[in-house]
């Protein structure tokens, strides 16, 4: 019997030394392997982050500065730090050593307060005793080169892996990018015949060339530059095909295209010297032959009207000037996101071009970027160019019910669109499909978009020119630009699910009884309305000498609608005591279901374990006696 004893023991202690080899070996062989398990895959990199994570040649670092104690009481920028935290913490394992991690606590009047503030890292204030929160991020490299995000907001989480992968990669690759700039309109600074004076070059043309260097083209030069990284066409008027050829050829061998075309574009002026081409001002522009090879079309001869995101109101409304707000941008895609108007005036659009009968399916993807409300039609740009009264375009316009593509990107594997080069070329080194993975394009159907008029107000303040802006334009050009002219691999990252989850069983609940409410409500002002006109018409029926005193018949009617609203009054408040009642009982169901039920299910499968565990010790008690009774007989 004291042989039998001492087996549970025996076993106990070989499971301890088992347990404890297996971590070893686990630790030693599996250190870097982790598995991501939640739902959308918070923790997995994408694959073009790891493509510029494993690309790098010479050390990065991030400084990832938080304040712990200032964010003691704000639970949700504690999570959305941790969630931070964990995000650059896998960067740095996926880089093989190349990009170090320094988690700093900038503690009030530290040296790391100090730090931060170096790196111009944003403070905010935290309650009213003036203590300040840093959730920011620095990046330096060899060159002492500095990136920085100087407040990370947990309503952007979406954009975060995009916008900590750029940074590695800006600070991985610090070379300035040169951008080629192909226009018919004047944006650069110059002479300007019109007003015998110096014009001044357009905002958009000062953030570009502070960002980038712009080397300016003209639409008719021989070749394109060989350094150049990415291309700004902004109304190329009258491309003859040996410039279409060349850019195709630029796009096919991987260099990036920002196009605004226009069906009418209002700052082309025209020659000063030709009275008539001053008064039909707005020539178009396209590119032709391209646009079918990457399978979109654009209608030169008309632009697009819209009732809704027109300016303006009532008579006053001018529908052919778009002001595109935040429901009208695309908020998943890293150019148009977090955006909130975007103004465009007498703008084209684009639409998908279906293959021709016997051609094979095309293999660029469209993504749309910008569009019109469902209140839109297309208006003969005819009439914009002779309109007196902007309030003329609504005579005769009828709403399709369609939205409109005002901005587009185009990605993916293309194909030439000229059989054999234009006349006059002769290229041996002719692309025919495109390389790297396909195009990478983006699509604009309007150039006055990028005009200082629809998105900036200049003023004159102590000799210099202060600029303010009034909507999204400039942005939305330089994400464009700035998105395009990174590798392959930062283009192909897109955003990510947040790690927020919300109670979709409350919003629905919730949902529901707004519904309720808003019908119950809706109800209530509609017998409003017909007790006021009931009352109307009986005081139009009673004579002129008796206005002042109501009748029965009115005061029943009085009465019967006092005593209806106090009905509804107390309809509505118990809409709202059934959705709290519908949410406190799911709240107690979940309260049961983790508090009871589970902890119930765990002990129900650990005593079954138990029991089956007893029961085979019981059996293996059993055969051994039986055996040692055999022998002893």
């Amino acid at each position: 019997m004291k042989k039998n004893a001492l087996i549970p023991a025996a076993s106990l202690l070989l499971l301890a030394v088992l347990f404890a080899a297996l971590s070893l070996i686990s630790s030693r062989m599996l250190g870097g392997v982790r598995v991501d398990l939640t739902e959308n895959g918070l923790y997995t990199l994408s694959e073009g982050t790891q493509n510029i994570l494993e690309d790098l040649d010479e050390p990065v670092h991030l400084y990832l500065f938080f304040s712990e104690d200032s964010s003691r009481d704000l639970p949700q920028i504690r999570s959305y730090a941790r969630r931070v935290h964990e995000l650059v913490d896998e960067f740095a394992n996926r880089s093989d050593g190349m990009l170090r991690v320094h988690h700093i606590d900038p503690e009030p009047f530290s040296e790391e307060e100090d730090q931060a503030s170096q790196f111009g890292l944003q403070a905010v204030p935290v309650g009213a005793s003036g203590v300040s929160l840093y959730l920011g991020i620095a990046g330096t490299n060899a060159l002492d080169d500095v990136q920085t995000m100087p407040f990370l907001q947990p309503s952007k989480e979406k954009f975060l892996e995009y916008d900590l992968a750029k940074m590695i990669s800006t600070l991985g690759n610090p070379e300035r990018k040169t951008i080629g700039l192909m226009t018919a309109l004047p944006m650069t600074a110059g002479f300007d015949p019109a007003t015998q004076a110096m014009r001044e070059p357009w905002v958009i043309h000062d953030q570009l060339s502070q960002l980038f260097t712009v080397e300016t083209i003209d639409l008719q030069a021989p070749e394109i530059p060989d350094d150049i990284d990415l291309l700004v066409l902004v109304h190329p008027r009258d491309l003859g095909p040996a410039m279409q050829y060349r850019i195709e050829q630029f796009v096919l061998g991987g260099g990036r295209l920002v196009a605004f075309l226009d069906p009418m574009a209002e700052m082309d002026r025209g020659d000063p010297g030709d009275p008539m081409a001053q008064m039909q001002r707005g020539s178009s522009s396209t590119l032709g032959p391209l646009l079918d090879a990457w399978g979109v079309k654009f209608d030169t001869a008309r632009v697009l009207g819209d009732l809704q995101y027109g300016v303006g109101s009532g008579t006053s409304r001018h529908i052919g000037i778009l002001s595109v707000p935040r429901e009208g941008l695309n908020g998943e895609d890293i150019i148009s996101s977090d955006l909130e108007v975007v103004n465009f005036s007498s703008t084209g659009w684009f639409t998908v071009e279906e293959p021709a009968d016997g051609d094979s399916a095309r293999s660029t993807t469209l993504e749309v970027l910008a569009q019109s409300s469902e209140n839109a039609a297309p208006v003969d740009a005819a009439r914009m160019r002779f309109l007196p009264d902007p309030s003329e375009l609504m005579n005769g316009f009828n709403p399709t019910g369609d939205r409109y593509a005002l901005a587009v990107r185009i990605s993916g594997p293309a194909s030439t669109a000229f059989e054999q080069p234009p006349e006059g070329i002769e290229d041996d080194d002719r692309l025919t499909e495109s390389v790297d993975g396909g195009i990478q394009v983006v699509l604009f159907a309007d150039s006055d978009v990028v005009t200082d008029r629809l998105w900036v107000q200049k003023q004159p303040f102590l000799g210099q020119t202060l600029v303010n802006s009034f909507a999204d334009n400039g942005n939305l050009v330089v994400n464009a630009v700035d998105n395009l002219l990174g590798n392959s691999d930062l283009i192909s990252i897109r955003t990510r699910a947040s790690s927020g989850r919300p109670f979709e069983r409350v919003n629905a609940l919730q949902a529901e009884a707004e519904r309720r409410y808003r019908a119950t409500e809706e109800r209530l002002q509609q017998e409003l309305a017909d007790t006021e006109q009931k009352l109307a018409e009986l005081q139009a029926a009673r004579g002129d000498d008796d206005m002042l005193v109501l009748s029965d018949e009115q005061q029943q009617e009085i009465q019967r609608f006092m005593d209806r609203k106090l009905q509804i009054r107390q309809d509505l408040r118990q809409v709202q005591h059934d959705l709290q009642r519908d949410i406190d009982r799911l709240g107690t169901r979940l309260k049961v279901l983790n508090i009871i039920v589970v902890p119930l299910i765990v002990i129900f499968v650990a005593g079954l374990y138990g029991l089956r565990r007893r029961r085979r010790q019981t059996e293996s008690v059993r055969v051994v006696t039986t055996e040692s009774g055999g022998s002893q007989t």
